[in-house]
């Protein structure tokens, strides 16, 4: 497994079927390349992850990433917001996978960043180095956020910054985030709801209330190679 697919699966939101690989998922890990201090953090970070029980991980992605729109894992959702201009680029994304054999499954978003990853984990490495080049930005701004709430996710998108960037400096974004008013507080998710138009009988939404996520974390025989992007 490479690198780029190991972070992109331990971002995603962790559904139950992550437990069952642990193992496949300790030896990406040191497959994976990165200096030993850096490899050292991952390994924790899994293990972590491992001893916990599947709803109380859940409930911590939950509160990281779908409280507000700062910690968005949705790409475009940082550059264009609610203009039409999204819209559009998403149907561009979705045009480059296809061109490169990658097909989206149903309901999954182009710009959520897990698939980012996994899709860029097929591709040659200097190619998947200049496409988080260009989102490195958004991608530091959510790295020193995460650290402003101290959360673990911050280390998996601090190592993505170092893999575009060769390097990592934060210390701006650092400041902005931490002058940044929180979106994610009961006041202000309140304030959001109440925004909210509310739909009844047909118009209700039909499914539950879990995020989209890509599919269950699949096995492979290649966890233990050396990491390629």
């Amino acid at each position: 497994m490479s690198l780029l697919k190991l972070v992109g699966v331990l971002l995603d939101y962790p559904q139950d079927a992550l437990w069952q690989h642990g193992d496949e998922l300790l030896a990406a890990v040191d497959a994976t390349g990165l200096p030993a201090v850096r490899r050292m953090q991952l390994e924790t970070f899994v293990r972590e992850l491992l001893k916990s029980e599947a709803l109380e991980a859940q409930d911590r992605w939950l509160q990281t990433f779908d409280r507000g729109r700062a910690m968005s894992l949705l790409l475009f959702e940082h550059i264009h917001g609610e203009s039409r201009d999204r819209g559009q680029a998403m149907v561009d994304l979705i045009e480059a996978y296809r061109k490169n054999g990658y097909e989206l499954a149903a309901k999954e978003l182009p710009d959520y960043l897990p698939l980012v990853l996994e899709y860029l984990s097929q591709r040659p490495q200097e190619e998947a180095r200049d496409w988080l080049h260009h989102v490195s930005h958004i991608v530091g701004l959510l790295a020193a956020r995460a650290g402003e709430r101290q959360s673990p996710y911050t280390l998996l998108l601090e190592i993505l910054v170092e893999y575009a960037e060769g390097k990592l400096d934060l210390g701006s974004l650092r400041q902005r985030a931490s002058q940044e008013p929180r979106d994610d507080t009961p006041e202000v998710m309140d304030q959001v709801w109440e925004e909210e138009a509310v739909r009844f009988g047909t118009e209700a939404p039909t499914d539950d209330c879990k995020p989209n996520s890509r599919p269950a974390y699949r096995t492979t025989n290649a966890a233990t190679q050396q990491v390629q992007p």
